[in-house]
């Protein structure tokens, strides 16, 4: 169409990241631009949960994995580079859905849903946080399994691992608390 910014006619896409095997439930739901590639896609993920992106990563849509390859280092599944390929090439429809895994070592893998694809809202920058629930664990505790068993020792002052572990994470960690705002600041003006 003559006059109109390819920005303003690109869809968003709404999706909805869950860590798996945490209860209660971590979530997001972030929107980005359809046309937002996996890389663009990972760094948005990272940030929308709290990680601080130390680790490796990767996705598992439909069957195929996508990350960076790595020739030395093969466990018998072909990895596609995500760096070139868009979202809306890879999940064109509402209800698709996919992982995204992060930190192998401690391996946390987040549940991602298509949730809805609509028209960008004007004076809207993407990607954006909408919605979430409860504070992204911290870097290497271990999984979903040491994640437990760190709140359990930062809840119970009785044990010997309390002092240790609330020092580890910098003196306090609220497991509820998930600051939306904050993370739409850092997509604003910290990228």
């Amino acid at each position: 169409m003559p006059g109109r910014s390819v920005l303003s006619v690109t869809p968003v896409v709404q999706l909805r990241i869950a860590l798996r095997e945490v209860e209660p439930p971590i979530w997001r739901q972030i929107q980005v631009p359809a046309t937002i590639t996996l890389i663009q896609l990972a760094d948005a993920l990272l940030v929308a949960m709290g990680w601080l992106g130390y680790h490796m990563y990767e996705y598992r849509i439909r069957g195929q994995a996508y990350g960076d390859p790595d020739p030395d280092f093969d466990y018998g599944m072909e990895i596609r580079n995500l760096r070139r390929i868009r979202l809306d090439r890879v999940l064109p429809e509402i209800g698709e859905k996919f992982e995204f895994l992060y930190d192998f070592g401690d391996g946390w893998v987040h549940d991602v849903s298509v949730e809805a694809i609509g028209p960008r809202e004007p004076r809207t920058r993407y990607p954006r946080v909408i919605a979430g629930g409860r504070a992204c664990p911290p870097e290497d505790v271990g999984g979903p399994f040491g994640y437990a068993d760190f709140l359990a020792a930062i809840g119970d002052p009785t044990s010997d691992a309390h002092e240790e572990l609330l020092e580890w994470v910098g003196g306090e960690f609220d497991p509820e608390w998930v600051d939306v705002d904050g993370i739409n600041d850092f997509f604003e003006f910290g990228s």
